[in-house]
């Protein structure tokens, strides 16, 4: 949708087809007992320019959509971390010295960190993980636990001991050093679905573009005017493909096209990560500290107050971020896991109506030091890869999806431009 948006901001005519019922992929809204909520519970980040930027171009009330909330890192009884209105990274080395739930050395220590990576510009000579590059510069195991492990596993959605320190660092840089308005935390106050895929559609069929939902395309051919595409069992041909297929769909989608062999090989060698979702309804209010929580024990890493947020009474939001113990549990047991873990930290609850956990399995690729992935451009001539596991100094985010599909209406457009 990015890409479309794009090229159809520049009047340039699109055609999307989405295979699924709803736009969004994976991150999207479904509806469960007559509640709308998203298949993943997903947070942005001021940093988040071209996202942000995008949202605000198709969505007439943009403002009202996200909830913004100054960084206010809560792990709740362990660690409280607030950013006054300083400017970065004034704002961070202040938010640091006045932590409560860390000793003063470990304070002094992060700040020493953030000191000595903007002095090397956020830049590795190697690439190494989030465990060494904290253990390298002498992290104390509370903001080891409480700050860095929670920031790593929400951005990368890949274990410390896995994820990639460079792409680690490149988030801190945008997030906390680059400006004030970069580590505010933004939360959609509508479903995710509504926030930027089903507005973008609007937009595109305003400017003579097409958008099909429940549309699966189910093979491209190389044609002398572009390329044949079948959807839907009828065949179009147009003279460019931007592929926003998840990666582990792509290998199967251009097996045959011995001109993409390498994309076949790189997306195959691909791992991944899941996030899981605990979505609990109760008959009554639940009085979290903040709008986001964090827990630092238990199943859930991060809850979500819907009744503050999107005005769902009653309604607990649960994240749980990358692999773990939790994906041995059924369904029905890991629901009443994190029930457990909200009364055992904020006393007696509400009756509980009913709950869902929904899990996406290949959430994102697992974000590992060195890992190699696909340029947007691909060796087909006007052939295109969008999708948040393409070439970027982001892991897998919205941003770094939004960026891809950017980069691919670029391409399209200065290649049009010189013919």
């Amino acid at each position: 949708m990015a890409a479309a948006v794009t090229l159809a901001e520049r009047r340039v005519p699109v055609t999307v087809y989405e295979a699924g019922p709803v736009l969004g992929g994976r991150a999207r809204r479904v509806d469960i007992n007559g509640v709308t909520l998203d298949n993943g519970l997903h947070v942005l980040i001021g940093a988040y320019r071209e996202t942000l930027r995008l949202i605000a171009l198709v969505h007439p009330a943009a403002n009202d959509a996200l909830l913004r909330l100054p960084l206010d890192w809560h792990q709740h009884r362990h660690l409280h971390l607030r950013a006054p209105k300083l400017p970065a990274p004034l704002h961070l080395a202040t938010a640091l010295l006045t932590a409560q739930g860390a000793p003063w050395a470990e304070r002094w220590a992060a700040i020493g960190m953030m000191r000595a990576l903007r002095s090397a510009n956020f830049r590795l000579a190697h690439d190494t993980t989030v465990s060494a590059l904290l253990a390298g510069h002498q992290q104390g195991p509370i903001l080891t636990q409480h700050l860095w492990a929670p920031l790593c596993v929400s951005a990368l959605n890949t274990p410390p001991q896995k994820a990639s320190a460079q792409l680690f660092l490149n988030v801190l840089r945008d997030a906390l050093n680059a400006e004030r308005a970069g580590s505010d935390l933004l939360i959609a106050r509508v479903d995710l679905s509504a926030l930027f895929p089903e507005p973008a559609a609007d937009y595109v069929r305003a400017r003579e573009g097409e958008v099909y939902t429940g549309r699966r395309v189910s093979a491209f051919e190389p044609v002398a005017d572009g390329f044949q595409v079948t959807a839907g069992g009828a065949a179009r041909v147009f003279s460019h493909v931007v592929c926003a297929l998840p990666p582990h769909q792509v290998a199967a989608f251009v097996a045959g096209h011995n001109t993409l062999s390498e994309i076949r090989e790189i997306a195959g060698d691909l791992e991944y990560q899941p996030i899981t979702s605990v979505y609990l309804q109760y008959d009554g209010r639940v009085h979290l500290p903040a709008p986001m929580t964090g827990l630092a024990t238990g199943m859930a890493h991060w809850l979500f107050d819907r009744e503050a947020i999107c005005a769902q009474p009653g309604l607990i939001g649960a994240v749980i971020s990358a692999e773990g113990l939790h994906l041995d549990l059924t369904q029905d047991a890991l629901g009443a896991r994190v029930h457990q873990q909200l009364a055992a930290q904020f006393g007696p609850l509400p009756p509980l109506t009913w709950q869902r956990v929904i899990t996406e399995k290949r959430a994102t690729f697992s974000a590992t030091p060195g890992l190699r992935r696909p340029a947007q451009k691909t060796p087909l001539e006007n052939f295109w890869l969008a999708g948040d596991y393409t070439a970027s100094d982001y892991p897998a985010t919205l941003e770094a999806a939004v960026r891809s599909g950017i980069v691919c209406a670029h391409g399209i457009l200065d290649n049009a431009a010189l013919l």
